[in-house]
């Protein structure tokens, strides 16, 4: 009974490095980005130097705004020698909760200079007009 005592405490702390390594990989290649706002809208700009914007998917789904994308390599391989490259390449992936007074129907973007800024319209604040009165049809 103490050697599987031993066992069941060694192997999760010498896997305990290892847990979370996709997500990690994940957040080292996510492309960097900044949010913001003022009164009429939140803006999220998103650094994406060399993707093209028809490699670019953009989408809003509950509330939670999804940037998707590939940076294709373009290397001529024939006749050159390469001693290193440090450029990224490959697909990419990342998700925003939008605070709960934006208007995901009114979302726009702009991709200029390798940056992507997208922009999510605020909700008009009805709270201060009162009570909103419901039409009521006549069957």
């Amino acid at each position: 009974m103490v050697e599987k005592t031993q066992h069941s405490s060694f192997w999760p702390s010498l896997y305990e490095p290892l847990r979370n390594v996709g997500a990690r990989l994940a957040e080292w290649i996510a492309p960097p980005s900044e949010a913001s706002s003022d009164e009429d809208a939140y803006r999220i700009a998103i650094e994406l130097p060399g993707v093209a914007d028809e490699d670019i998917e953009l989408t809003v789904n509950d509330d939670v705004l999804t940037v998707k994308g590939e940076k294709k390599s373009v290397k001529e391989e024939e006749g050159r020698t390469w001693y290193f490259s440090e450029r990224q390449y490959g697909t990419f992936s990342r998700s925003f909760r939008l605070p709960p007074d934006a208007d995901g129907n009114k979302a726009s973007a702009e991709l200029k200079d390798g940056i992507l800024v997208v922009t999510v319209a605020k909700k008009k604040d009805t709270s201060a007009d009162g009570a909103k009165r419901v039409p009521i049809s006549k069957g």
